[in-house]
């Protein structure tokens, strides 16, 4: 069943977008084909796709490879794609921020049009959970690159560029019109490709992340109870704050701070 079949399906069924869900139906076939191909997949992966919506991403990953995982909140639209479309694919009807099973160590690629209200929680579990993932590509709000991409020292940097940092190379890829919607988001769209560098961001280094950061006006030590007695070690100042760390040293403090506990 081709996408414009798909569609019409869902409009007789009196299927509107859910503005709750940050429904955005990506339509325009030649933007599906580039977000495919920036996964560079292999028959052998185990694909995850989060938020498929009509399955316009779906349908073409699912020809590719033989292990692949869908995950969609809407009940209405993932009883679509088992039923009516009869996508080749694990269709996991679940909230995928409160989802636990769904294979995430054994992840190779994730792809989505990545919801924009919850983008930078998705984003935070996938590293936390999908380590062994080596390719993430995103359809993300462009005024989120800012933050996807920060830099220390800066306003935008926070938990998010971090650990994209920490994972690989990120890379905008291309801006997506409003007219390739429907509807069309009030927003314009960008695509991007997260390529990892191979090491894999360790357990519980996002919960320090996010600690570090939760009051930024705080010096590190006042949202990390337990950073003080190692800054020395590291060569930082007792007044430092979260947004001068660069990634590396946010890693160096998990590592020196898990080491000092092991000491204790």
């Amino acid at each position: 069943m081709q996408l414009k079949e798909r569609l019409a399906l869902v409009n007789s069924k009196g299927f509107m977008p859910e503005s709750k869900f940050g429904q955005n139906f990506l339509c325009d076939e030649e933007i599906i084909g580039s977000i495919v191909g920036l996964c560079e997949l292999k028959k052998d992966d185990k694909v995850l796709e989060i938020g498929p919506g009509l399955g316009s991403i779906s349908f073409p990953i699912s020809e590719l490879t033989d292990d692949f995982t869908v995950v969609e909140i809407d009940k209405r639209l993932a009883s679509s794609l088992k039923d009516e479309f009869c996508l080749n694919a694990n269709v996991i009807t679940s909230d995928f921020l409160k989802l636990n099973d769904y294979g995430a160590d054994k992840t190779d690629v994730v792809v989505s049009n990545l919801p924009y209200y919850v983008m930078t929680d998705i984003m935070k579990k996938l590293f936390d959970e999908c380590v062994n993932a080596r390719k993430m590509v995103f359809m993300v709000e462009k005024d989120a690159l800012a933050r996807i991409m920060a830099q220390p020292g800066t306003k935008q940097y926070g938990p998010l560029s971090v650990l994209v940092s920490l994972y690989g190379d990120a890379k905008l890829e291309f801006d997506v019109p409003r007219n390739c919607f429907i509807p069309a988001p009030n927003t314009t769209s960008c695509v991007i490709s997260l390529t990892s560098g191979g090491s894999k961001i360790p357990g519980g280094f996002v919960k320090l992340v996010n600690k570090a950061f939760a009051m930024r006006r705080k010096k590190l030590v006042n949202n990390i109870k337990d950073a003080g007695p190692v800054l020395d070690k590291l060569g930082l100042d007792v007044s430092v704050r979260a947004e001068q760390l660069t990634p590396a040293q946010f890693l160096d403090l998990y590592n020196a701070i898990i080491e000092n506990a092991h000491k204790g």
